[in-house]
């Protein structure tokens, strides 16, 4: 661990040189540079760390930084160091997992880059639904939604009987006194009536506990609860029980990852496929 005294002196040191380089020029060669820190043959140098500082970082803060970023080198040149020391050459010999991973790195960045230029990510309604009507076993609900309309007043809130008409009702002009009222008075005022979620988001919110709320949801539209300091009124406007099938708007994104991953495979398939039958034409491998 450095003493605080060289880090900050070290510190300093690496601020003066940026701020002596900064713009467009870089650090000097590396055996001109000032060393962070050693480990054997091996050298940390300010070059390895001039990019670990996110920008506007107090100065404590940044010596915090480059404190457990040394550190950490520290500890990792060590450990390599008795890695190097006690396997035996074969054990040492990674250049076959080296080359491995090189060539599956350069084959995903290459396929990455054909799926960015080529692959078409429209995806149509028509297909949404298609996927939907095919698959519905596979849409089955593992928890309660609902379209709901939640409310979170102040206990002391005034004029909660009309409040109690308005936020029934399916009336526009209700709903925009409602809105209104609710801008004054609410803590909190959710409308989730074109939005299927969770009801045990709204179950979150409300201070007493609704027990088998499919049951629940079958008697009751209207929930009101209240502690010592809020009132909740909540309509339920509509629900769907688990082990039903989900609607097809509470899936649309899922059934749209699907449709794409789908298209992502084919694609590169395909791609395979095509670079392949391309070398047999030319001649470019031999089987033997």
């Amino acid at each position: 661990m450095f003493t605080n005294q060289l880090i900050e002196k070290t510190f300093l040191f690496f601020v003066i040189l940026i701020i002596g380089y900064s713009g467009c020029q870089k650090f000097e060669k590396r055996p001109a540079q000032q060393p962070l820190a050693r480990v054997g043959e091996k050298y940390l140098y300010t070059s390895d760390v001039q990019d670990i500082f996110p920008n506007n970082l107090p100065e404590n803060d940044s010596i915090l930084i480059l404190n457990n970023f040394v550190d950490k080198w520290i500890k990792k040149q060590l450990l390599l160091q008795k890695a190097e020391l006690n396997l035996s050459d074969e054990q040492k010999d990674v250049s076959k997992q080296l080359d491995e991973y090189r060539s599956s790195l350069l084959i995903f960045k290459y396929e990455q880059s054909l799926i960015k230029q080529k692959l078409d990510t429209i995806i149509y309604p028509s297909e949404i639904e298609e996927y939907y009507a095919e698959n519905s076993s596979n849409f089955l609900l593992d928890n309660t939604i609902v379209k709901a309309l939640f409310i979170k007043l102040p206990a002391d809130a005034p004029n909660l009987n009309r409040l109690r008409q308005l936020y029934r009702s399916e009336d526009e002009d209700d709903m925009q006194q409602l809105e209104s009222y609710c801008y004054q008075y609410a803590n909190k005022y959710d409308y989730f009536n074109d939005q299927w979620i969770p009801f045990s988001m709204i179950q979150s919110e409300l201070p007493q506990e609704i027990n088998n709320p499919d049951r629940f949801l079958v008697y009751n539209k209207y929930i009101e609860q209240q502690d010592s300091t809020y009132k909740y009124f909540v309509y339920l406007r509509d629900y769907r029980a688990v082990s039903e099938q989900a609607p097809i708007e509470y899936i649309e994104n899922n059934i749209k990852s699907i449709i794409l991953n789908k298209r992502k495979v084919q694609f590169l398939n395909d791609m395979e496929n095509d670079i392949y039958n391309d070398a047999i034409k030319k001649g470019d491998f031999t089987i033997y």
